[in-house]
């Protein structure tokens, strides 16, 4: 298929291509795969930036949504993408295939980094759902901070980057940014971007952004950031309403009555 993007997906394309640490907060529906996967193949054979990409993402987007968005459009189809996941071995065998681009799940980024024993050499990461690094604590955020610094190139792909509030965005953003923009410790962003919520004496149990914080962390990140929404670019048609009364039997309509409470 022919590839026509709109202008809202060429403008993100430029910037990943333009940003060598792109944050691209895209709603569903926008096309984040396809502008990614579009910017790649001009870095990888227009520009020659990048030899060799890792795409790290949820394991169903992993084993099948990069590679049919490769297969679906004609400027595309020189990419050659090899899929790790599965066991093991199978997951080996992958990352000793030829290949531009390798697809991991994010559940086996510390077994790549710390147990595969072979070089890290790719030169660009993809996050595809940067949300999933928003824990400092857990081990794939310490294994992808590990390799951080070997990559030329990082680009964060989410449609909810906060979802659980502005406190989300710090381990986000220091694994794109090392900490220069929101900080390396959490503790320092705690203090200059919120205050105490509940607690008991002092033991801490969360806290709630100051008055200032939004706009100031908004500021900080805006250098490498994108932001569009559906209701933005997505023109949709107008709305049909039909209605259709159906005959439910007593089960049904049971079933369907435990289905409304």
């Amino acid at each position: 298929m022919r590839y026509a993007p709109h202008d809202y997906q060429t403008y993100a394309i430029d910037y990943i291509e333009t940003h060598p640490i792109a944050t691209v907060f895209l709603d569903m529906g926008l096309g984040k795969t396809s502008i990614t996967l579009t910017a790649i193949n001009d870095l990888l054979f227009d520009s020659f930036e990048v030899h060799k990409v890792l795409v790290v993402t949820p394991l169903r987007v992993a084993r099948d949504t990069w590679t049919a968005e490769v297969d679906k459009w004609d400027h595309l189809q020189n990419l050659i993408c090899s899929v790790a996941v599965g066991t093991e071995p199978q997951r080996r065998a992958a990352f000793m295939r030829k290949a531009d681009i390798y697809i991991i799940n994010r559940e086996n980024i510390q077994w790549l980094v710390e147990e595969i024993g072979i070089a890290f050499d790719f030169d660009m990461i993809v996050i595809d759902e940067l949300s999933s690094f928003k824990n400092h604590s857990t081990k794939r955020f310490k294994a992808m901070l590990k390799v951080r610094p070997r990559v030329n190139r990082i680009v964060g792909l989410t449609g909810t980057p906060a979802s659980n509030g502005l406190m989300d965005l710090w381990a986000e953003f220091r694994i794109l940014d090392m900490g220069q923009r929101l900080g390396r410790f959490i503790t320092k962003y705690r203090t200059d971007y919120f205050q105490p919520d509940k607690r008991n004496g002092q033991i801490i149990y969360s806290y709630k952004p100051l008055p200032y914080a939004e706009d100031a962390i908004y500021r900080q990140i805006s250098d490498i950031t994108i932001s569009m929404k559906a209701t933005d670019h997505l023109q949709m048609p107008e709305l049909v309403s039909s209605e259709y009364v159906v005959q439910l039997s007593d089960d049904e309509a049971d079933d369907y009555e435990k289905l409304k409470r």
